[in-house]
């Protein structure tokens, strides 16, 4: 799909507040009621809008511990691979999990309470993983830059 101006302003409306009305985004974009749904539409069905959310404080929930998680593996057997993946897949603390190129095999950005339940996710779940040798932390000590609107 080619996106024009109209869609990059529909898609910069929705990342900054996907509760706008119909007729908000409508004004927003320039358009009619029923062009702009026609238009979100395809972009619904193109893949480029995925899903609408809400975007939730860490803090505020009491997950004030924020750490980048460098994983080295143990060696690239695809079945020890697969179990990695499940299970950082299924822990709710690993917000995020990326394979990369370099010297980690896969960053992890997790949330915890504080450094002692950190402590535990690494003793009791990471370091459990048999695909894992080991892994360094960074802590994020401020964020500076998050959620960004994806725009072209």
């Amino acid at each position: 799909m080619q996106l024009d101006a109209r869609d990059i302003k529909i898609l910069a409306s929705l990342q900054r507040d996907s509760r706008l009305s119909n007729a908000e985004l409508a004004e927003a974009a320039g358009m009619s009621a029923s062009a702009l749904w026609r238009r979100v539409k395809a972009l619904e069905e193109a893949g480029i809008v995925e899903r609408y959310g809400a975007v939730v404080n860490p803090r505020a929930m009491g997950l004030g511990f924020q750490a980048i998680v460098h994983v080295h593996l143990t060696r690239h057997d695809p079945e020890r691979i697969v179990e990695f993946i499940r299970a950082v897949e299924g822990n709710r603390m690993v917000q995020e999990c990326y394979a990369t190129t370099g010297q980690s095999d896969y960053h992890l950005r997790v949330l915890a309470p504080d450094l002692d339940a950190y402590n535990r996710f690494l003793e009791e779940f990471l370091f459990r993983q048999r695909a894992v040798a080991s892994a360094q932390t960074n802590v994020v000590l401020r964020t500076i830059k998050q959620n960004e609107p994806v725009l072209p």
